[in-house]
């Protein structure tokens, strides 16, 4: 019996929507990566972030990549039913900026550290992504890329974190995952929503969005869409 893409996240997709565009790497066959060669990819990747200037807060957040039968891994969460916000989302370990972290590096390894138990002194930092500020609390997220030496012994904070997910990157690359929405929202804005639907889950939101910038630039296609 094939298992079924896809969770119970719930979405709150508009009246006004419509399918999107395919994805980017569609046309690309059977990519292959090691970390090393992201490692290469990421190396010195910082963003220019200066026309954010407006925001309450700061948070970071840490893409966490591992080596393991010839693939590569990212480490995910599914935040707990009991969280108040966010529920049952998939998400990358992170979170607010606090008075004791020294910057938003120190953010995103206390973060892991408290979410899912990740060994702060593990990842080495090879890069980031494009910062963003979110549209409900009103923070900059920086997203790290780093990677781990080997596959890590983690466990999961169950007040935040529902289930640690591992994820091989083939399996996000594949044809029958991504999916794109055009949403209409009230405001009349038109928004590009990104879809993961892996088994037992479906990434989507900012989680989506970053995965999806991720995988441009590990491919090197150029990508118009703004991160969302």
């Amino acid at each position: 019996m094939q298992e079924k893409r896809g969770g119970k996240q719930i979405i709150p997709r508009p009246d006004s929507w419509s399918e999107g565009e395919a994805a980017p790497w569609s046309n690309i066959s059977n990519p292959q990566f090691t970390i090393e060669s992201i490692t290469r990819t990421f190396t010195g990747n910082t963003p220019d972030d200066s026309s954010v200037d407006s925001y309450d807060r700061e948070s970071s957040v840490l893409i966490a990549l591992y080596e393991f039968k010839e693939q590569v891994w990212m480490i995910l969460t599914r935040r707990s039913e009991t969280m108040r916000f966010h529920t049952s989302e998939v998400s990358f370990p992170g979170g607010n900026q606090e008075p004791q972290d020294n910057d938003p590096w120190d953010t995103a390894l206390r973060e892991a550290h408290e979410e899912i138990g990740l060994d702060p002194t593990l990842p080495k930092k090879i890069g980031q992504l494009t910062s963003f500020v979110t549209v409900g609390s009103n923070s900059l997220v920086t997203p790290f890329v780093a990677t781990l030496p080997y596959p890590p012994e983690l466990k999961a904070n169950t007040v935040e974190v529902e289930k640690i997910l591992h994820i091989p990157l083939y399996e996000l690359l594949s044809d029958e995952v991504y999916r794109e929405e055009i949403w209409v929202l009230r405001d009349g804005k038109i928004r590009s929503i990104n879809f993961f639907e892996i088994v037992g889950d479906t990434i989507w939101g900012a989680t989506g969005s970053m995965i999806r910038e991720f995988l441009t630039k590990l491919i090197r296609i150029q990508d118009t869409q703004e991160l969302t």
